[in-house]
């Protein structure tokens, strides 16, 4: 895409950041993070239908942050991140510039107004293949979700990928580091496991931006995405609010309401 790479290096050389978050070609007709901080580096970039890596992790790290003010490349889940990440205080609106297809051209967004108008129009990001596993979840009885996810998480080999890859898991310690008190064992074994994914998917409820970036990256296959989708999709059904579509944080597992008649208690 060449108006890309020419908007990219106009970004580059008149200082509005000093580096871009993007994608380049890997092996096997594969696309892997790039890094450009050059024009030289910014020729390099590409952004097609194989970018589906979320790279608004990347946003968060220390070593990038120190390069300078960032662009980035980002599709709808990757846009989502980085909204989500401003309205929890991680990022300063305006201090990064998001890059997301126009058509056939690149259009750059530099505030979180911005980047709110572009979002409204989206459509939800899962896939109809992850929408079908996860009405199939929803059809089992409790007992067989349960044996689902006991088979399932018994292949978990507490790699941490799911973590890694998360845009939103972004703790600079995470409770499953924790060794004194710990909270979690560190074996991979059948409770250890179990206790690592639900709690992971309960701080996610209400924040996850749908990109199945966790599912993508776990080296066993593990679904792990579905876990974080359906908590996603439960606090949108009861509360109304969906991560990643506004500045304004409204976690609804972090807000009190004194008048709440918490029907949901049985």
């Amino acid at each position: 895409m060449a108006d890309l790479v020419s908007q990219a290096k106009e970004l580059l050389d008149s200082g509005a950041v000093q580096v871009i978050i993007g994608y380049a070609a890997g092996t096997n007709g594969t696309r892997r993070p790039h890094v450009a901080r050059s024009a030289a580096q910014a020729a390099c970039l590409v952004f097609d239908e194989g970018c589906v890596q979320n790279l608004a992790s990347y946003l968060v790290k220390p070593e990038v942050k120190r390069f300078g003010k960032a662009a980035i490349l980002a599709r709808t889940a990757t846009a989502r991140a980085a909204l989500q990440l401003m309205a929890e205080r991680q990022i300063a609106d305006g201090s990064v510039r998001i890059l997301v297809e126009a058509g056939d051209s690149v259009a750059v967004l530099d505030s979180a107004e911005a980047l709110e108008a572009h979002l409204a129009l989206q459509a939800e990001g899962i896939s109809a293949k992850d929408r079908e596993l996860l009405e199939r979840l929803r059809a089992m009885t409790h007992a067989e979700r349960w044996a689902f996810w006991q088979k399932e998480l018994a292949r978990c080999v507490k790699c941490y990928a799911c973590r890694n890859s998360c845009p939103m898991c972004y703790c600079e310690r995470c409770t499953m580091d924790c060794n004194r008190p710990q909270w979690v064992p560190v074996p991979s074994h059948a409770v250890g496991n179990l206790e690592y994914h639900t709690v992971r998917a309960m701080h996610l409820a209400g924040r996850c931006v749908e990109c199945g970036e966790c599912g993508r990256a776990c080296p066993v296959g593990i679904p792990v995405h579905l876990m974080t989708f359906h908590a996603e999709d439960s606090v949108r059904r009861q509360f109304g609010s969906e991560a990643g579509r506004t500045a304004k944080l409204d976690y609804a597992l972090s807000t009190f309401k004194p008048d709440d008649k918490e029907t949901f208690i049985r």
